[in-house]
């Protein structure tokens, strides 16, 4: 017994030593570097650029905006002489020595940051966009004393000086200052990982990967090992070592084998730890290719034509929203969110004139979004901001090492609705650092490469946008009967046949509250008359968007439609420009994140995968007349689609006729399907139904209302 005791001890004595062994090493892993986050509640108070207040008697989350402050400022968001800036003050305390790499990173603040520790300045970083990544190591104190962190952002947008993007948005009323996004202190030692680029290349089944490494002044070589694991499931896929000479960045490639592709349809994530022998660091990354194919005008997803569906996200706009609150940093909101607009069939989001928080980007990779990511710059020719190259060339840099590892990313986007030579000017100064070639979208100015794509904005509804037609008319639903399925673009881009992306169309929104906007009032009077209601606005706008969405959609000519918007902002009241909003989203419930009804139920139905269109536009028909109507069926999924596509007349409940015909449509492909329906005797209001009962049990619609009437 007494032996059996004895080797039960030594048994014990053995797993404790392998598991202090054990813990020794993840601790010894987890020094390497430390990532110390300093969110939180943050002291703030407001003053003059040059003159630390004398008290921070204001309280702020960080990430967040001034507007959240307790108490309150005033007029935050506009210019004011109450303040030149906002100045953020935060104590905290680092255990241990500090490393030989001590990094604060501001990953983004408005506007304009200098920085200082315990009184003495680090560093200043102007962009508004992007992080600010200072070197503290001089005057950050360890082993337990306290640190003093002051942070200063300029209190308005035009605070970083001339030649600098600041975001200027023709629809904006509120430029709201602040660090809106994490704040963390990084700690580590040499070899230090500075930056890791990956470059999946799904074709040969593997990813190349280039490790920026910083050595000091070190002699010897780096040595990088290196872990492949599933990110979800942690299971390891491959292991390795790449060696280097001290001064160059390491370039080399990892085997996948069986690689499983990033899509929206399957947002399959890999993770990468590296380690060398003073650091660590951990990237995630989806195995997917993104092009598009000047040819045939498609994108092309993993070597396959892919249609983008989606809509945009205006953050910078939803920021000045009333009830916006802590959402934009909530990631279970940004989750269902995100989740929401899966549910309307879209695949892909523009994220519109800014970069949302951080967090937004990381569950786009999950949840699988193609994100057409854009810099705040929009100038139409007469914005009061007019950035220069010299100054976006930096931030573009710093953007594209942001963000080059989220699958999710699949354009950049150097700006929105400008004729400038400057966005391409920095174009051509940066898109060789992207080793994943990405394409461009560079607005409304001349593209830059035969690889990128034209966006374009057909605003029917709007006399100011509308250059479809040349005579003084308001335009009608009755005209996309003789309207091209291939949207019209710039005259500085109609030399270049790219393939086109329409991320805007309407003209047609409501405030969330169903009350028109400063921009649609008389589009809707025009519509439906001076007296107008919340339920008529609400239902007119779905369908008509719903009847755009179906056009563009089923006519081919793009690679995607993406609708606007999804998130932004909604400024109702009677009261006209500046106070009243431009536009706005479709939720009447922003918490719960409920769409309105009508929009959820037709708009939904226009964005199908599977989906249809009456090509049938006109107003009135004559009545007891066999009329044959086309109906253009569509199918985005790779895989045959067939089943059987009905067209009913209605009047109220009541169905009058109906037909139906067996449809066949190839993946990828187009039919157009001719049904003869006769049109009643009885004039009066009716409306066509066309349907299809797709695999899921799930009915997708298209509706178009008719009157008949009498004929001589």
């Amino acid at each position: 017994m007494k032996s059996h005791l004895t080797a039960l001890s030594l048994i014990c004595c053995v797993i404790a030593a392998l598991s202090a062994s054990c813990a020794s090493l993840l601790t010894g892993v987890r020094e390497t570097r430390r990532a110390i986050s300093l969110d939180g509640t943050w002291h703030v108070a407001e003053g003059q650029m040059d003159s630390v207040p004398a008290s921070f008697d204001h309280k702020v989350p960080v990430p967040g905006l001034l507007d959240m402050a307790e108490p309150a400022f005033a007029d935050v968001g506009k210019k004011s002489g109450k303040r030149q800036a906002f100045w953020y003050r935060r104590k905290f305390s680092v255990k241990g020595e500090i490393p030989d790499v001590a990094i604060l990173k501001v990953h983004k603040a408005k506007y304009g940051t200098k920085v200082w520790l315990n009184g003495q300045v680090v560093g200043e970083h102007l962009p508004c966009f992007t992080p600010a990544l200072l070197n503290v190591k001089d005057h950050l104190r360890g082993s337990g004393e306290q640190n003093e962190l002051t942070i200063r952002v300029g209190a308005d947008r035009e605070v970083p000086g001339e030649g600098m993007p600041t975001g200027w948005d023709f629809e904006k009323y509120l430029y709201i200052p602040g660090i809106y996004d994490s704040v963390e202190l990084i700690l580590t030692r040499r070899p230090y990982i500075v930056n890791v680029q990956t470059v999946p290349d799904i074709e040969s089944g593997q990813v190349r990967v280039l490790a920026e490494i910083d050595n000091g002044n070190r002699d010897d070589d780096v040595v990088l090992r290196y872990v492949l694991r599933e990110a979800r499931t942690r299971k390891m896929v491959y292991s390795g070592v790449a060696t280097g000479k001290h001064r160059d960045d390491l370039d080399f490639a990892i085997p996948i084998s069986e690689c499983r592709l990033w899509s929206p349809e399957d947002p399959f994530l890999y993770e990468l730890e590296f380690k060398t022998s003073g650091d660590c660091k951990r990237i995630r990354f989806g195995m997917r290719s993104f092009r598009f194919d000047k040819e045939t005008g498609r994108a092309v997803l993993n070597g396959k034509p892919y249609f983008m569906r989606g809509t945009n996200v205006c953050a910078y706009r939803f920021f000045e929203d009333a009830d916006r609150g802590d959402k934009p940093w909530r990631a279970e909101w940004v989750r269902r969110l995100h989740r929401k607009f899966k549910s309307m069939h879209w695949n892909s989001i523009r994220y519109c004139i800014g970069f949302p928080p951080e967090i937004w980007y990381e569950i786009a990779d999950e949840e699988g979004f193609l994100i057409q990511d854009e810099f705040p710059i929009w100038l139409l020719g007469k914005a009061p901001e007019n950035p220069k190259s010299e100054k976006i060339i930096p931030e573009y840099r710093e953007w594209m090492r942001e963000r080059w590892n989220h699958p999710c990313v699949v354009i950049w986007d150097a700006q929105n609705e400008s004729i400038t030579e400057e966005t391409g000017k920095a174009i051509q100064a940066v898109r060789e650092l992207d080793l994943s070639e990405r394409p461009w979208d560079n607005g409304w100015a001349r593209p830059q490469s035969e690889a990128d794509c034209i966006e374009t904005h057909p605003y029917f509804f709007s006399k100011l946008w509308n250059e479809y037609w040349a005579d003084d008319r308001e335009f009608a639903l009755s005209d996309l009967a003789k309207t091209s399925g291939r949207p019209g673009v710039r005259k500085e881009q109609e030399d270049y046949h790219l393939p086109i992306i329409i991320n805007e169309y309407g003209w047609l929104w409501l405030n969330r509250d169903g009350s028109t906007t400063c921009l649609t009032g008389s589009v809707y009077e025009k519509l439906l008359g001076p007296d107008s209601t919340v339920a008529g606005r609400r239902l007119l706008y779905a369908r008509y968007l719903a009847a755009l969405t179906e056009f563009w959609r089923c006519h081919r000519e793009c690679a995607g439609v993406l609708h606007f918007c999804g998130l932004g902002y909604s400024r109702a009241g009677d009261k006209p420009r500046p106070e009243g909003g431009a536009t706005s989203d479709h939720f009447v419930d922003l918490e719960r994140l409920t769409f309105e009804p009508h929009f959820e139920r037709y708009v939904r139905d226009s964005f199908s995968p599977v989906g249809l269109m009456i090509d049938f536009w006109q107003e009135t028909l004559g009545r007891g007349r066999e009329r044959e109507f086309k109906i253009v069926v569509i199918n985005d999924l790779y895989e045959d689609w067939k089943g059987t596509l009905l067209l009913r007349v209605v009047r109220g409940d009541q169905t009058v006729s109906e037909q139906s015909k067996s449809c066949k449509v190839d993946g990828l492909g187009r039919e157009v399907v001719s049904l003869k329906a006769k049109i009643p005797q009885e004039a009066g209001k009716y409306q066509l139904v066309a349907e299809l009962a797709l695999d899921d049990g799930e009915r997708v619609q298209s509706l178009r209302d008719f009157e008949v009437v009498s004929t001589r």
